[in-house]
């Protein structure tokens, strides 16, 4: 008889009594006559009141100070869901670019038609304003016939240059306005599976396109404020007479300006996405875009620097090969650029190399708004577990609950 303390539970006999089931003569591998047959592995137990012997450990929570997103680490973990384009889950940086391309591929035709029409009009523009100004091009001709222009010469040719310029520049910020709104609206919907219409994506995006054209309005002026106040010093200091104290003043001026720009334009960048889905207003927007982003700017960095690199890339790959058959077409080839004789580019050159950048922008249109608005799901996802909601929007069963009854709460499990 083992009379050690703690080995045997109250009430129970001698483990090394004849005929105990634990006792001597009882075979190691055989299990107690009240035991089930059927164990689970050794490592995997769980204490009563929590579900049950052999029953799972409760699940791990995704970080985020929101509601928690239940896992099941169970034998044989399944996959997450995924009822549209990504798993529900924090995303790679490879899962959000894939996302942003299987958007394009499984929703082509409204992707693509929102990405061309858009395209069209701001290209069309762009090509459109510089071919008048290859054809009026009087004031231009006029400096360089005079060596001595006037004042008003030089305002007149530098006046018209910059009014085109200004025109191009704001049909292009309303088209990227529009298509990054209505791109965004459908990548919402891609998430989830379900199919959505052009006229859809117009009539969910329509009521936020002044404030997120404002919100694109105030970043900008933002960056373009740091960068003035940044040089300005410098500027002043070298029209004063220190031209080069002022030169090197404004030069480590414009370099501090430009890391606060990045820094800046990174923590803003899921403004956009939260001001369209959480119909938030442009100051909550870029609030909730800094409160995302913070501890992870880096890794929001990187992803938006990779894929700025990708449409590059793509961009010209496309452009390329229509810049050398404009040039090829045009008749002056290089030469339109490097002669002070030559006429310029004219409008076969203009069409063609637009024809070019208006596929350029229906490839890459939904690659930047995709990236950006699965970016914004993927901190969320990691913060605040809205994976759970999503989920539940798609009509994922039992995902987000707990293990045991139906029903069970994450807290008490009943």
């Amino acid at each position: 008889m083992n009379d050690s303390p703690g080995w045997a539970s109250p009430g129970s006999s001698p483990s090394d009594e004849p005929g105990h089931p634990n006792g001597p003569d009882t075979p190691q591998d055989s299990a107690p006559p009240n035991w089930t047959q059927q164990q689970p592995p050794a490592g995997q137990w769980q204490a009563s009141g929590s579900g049950g012997w052999g029953s799972p450990p409760p699940p791990p929570a995704w970080g985020g100070t929101g509601q928690r997103g239940w896992q099941q680490p169970q034998w044989g973990l399944p996959p997450s869901p995924k009822p549209g384009v990504i798993p529900l889950r924090p995303l790679g940086v490879g899962e959000i670019l894939d996302g942003a391309v299987s958007t394009m591929r499984a929703h082509w035709r409204t992707v693509l038609g929102i990405a061309l029409v858009v395209s069209l009009v701001t290209q069309g523009a762009s090509v459109l304003l510089q071919g008048l100004a290859l054809s009026d091009n009087s004031s231009i001709n006029a400096l360089e016939n005079n060596p001595e222009p006037s004042l008003s010469d030089v305002a007149d040719a530098v006046g018209g240059s910059l009014a085109g310029a200004g025109v191009t520049m704001v049909i292009t910020l309303l088209g990227v306005v529009i298509a990054t709104a209505m791109l965004t609206m459908v990548i919402s919907r891609a998430v989830l599976g379900r199919q959505v219409t052009t006229g859809e994506a117009w009539s969910d995006a329509r009521p936020q396109l002044s404030r997120l054209l404002g919100l694109t309005l105030l970043i900008a002026l933002i960056g373009v404020g740091i960068v003035a106040v940044g040089i300005g010093p410098g500027v002043a200091l070298a029209v004063g007479g220190s031209v080069g104290a002022g030169l090197s003043l404004a030069l480590f001026g414009g370099l501090a300006a430009f890391v606060v720009v990045v820094w800046l334009m990174i923590r803003f960048s899921l403004a956009s996405p939260a001001l369209m889905l959480e119909k938030q207003g442009v100051v909550k927007s870029m609030a909730r875009s800094s409160k995302l982003v913070r501890g992870s700017w880096w890794r929001v960095l990187g992803i938006q620097l990779l894929s700025s690199l990708l449409v590059y890339l793509i961009t010209s790959i496309i452009q390329i090969p229509f810049l050398i058959v404009g040039l090829a077409i045009s008749g002056d080839g290089l030469s339109a650029f490097t002669s002070p004789n030559s006429g310029g580019l004219g409008w076969s050159y203009l069409i063609v190399v637009g024809i070019g950048a208006v596929i350029g922008s229906t490839i890459t249109f939904p690659i930047s708004a995709g990236v950006t608005a699965l970016l914004y799901m993927d901190q969320r996802i990691r913060r605040e577990a809205l994976d759970i909601d999503l989920a539940r929007a798609a009509g994922v069963s039992g995902y987000g609950e707990p293990t045991g009854a139906p029903g069970a709460s994450p807290a008490t499990g009943a």
